[in-house]
């Protein structure tokens, strides 16, 4: 399972980011990056997909969702971890995940490792 990762410029939160990368189980991490946002965690399996969160809500959503489907495998459902952001920002990205289509599985890393919320 592919997991992406939102990366927004709140770096109180990405030490879960850095949990999420160094310990999950996949091949393949895509880092939805807010543009502007610079020395994240990734490492080596990371691929970084940059946008402008400046732009209205839907047009966020269309770019997205156009960006992403070229970068997936197209496997039924990914890993996302939101930990990092804004409503406006998720509302974005879990409309362009869905919009694809591809199922979602929300991911957190906890003192029991990677879990899934749902």
């Amino acid at each position: 399972m592919e997991m992406v990762i939102f990366v927004g410029d709140d770096k109180e939160n990405w030490g879960q980011i850095s949990a999420l990368i160094k310990r999950a189980e996949t091949d393949v991490i895509i880092l939805v990056v807010r543009k502007g946002v610079t020395e994240f965690p990734s490492n080596e399996k990371c691929k970084i997909v940059e946008f402008d969160c400046n732009l209205p809500l839907l047009k966020l959503k269309e770019e997205m969702q156009e960006k992403l489907k070229k970068e997936l495998s197209g496997e039924f459902e990914i890993a996302l971890s939101i930990a990092s952001g804004n409503g406006k920002e998720h509302m974005a990205l879990i409309g362009a995940l869905l919009s694809i289509p591809v199922g979602i599985r929300i991911a957190a890393y906890t003192k029991n490792g990677v879990e899934f919320v749902i």
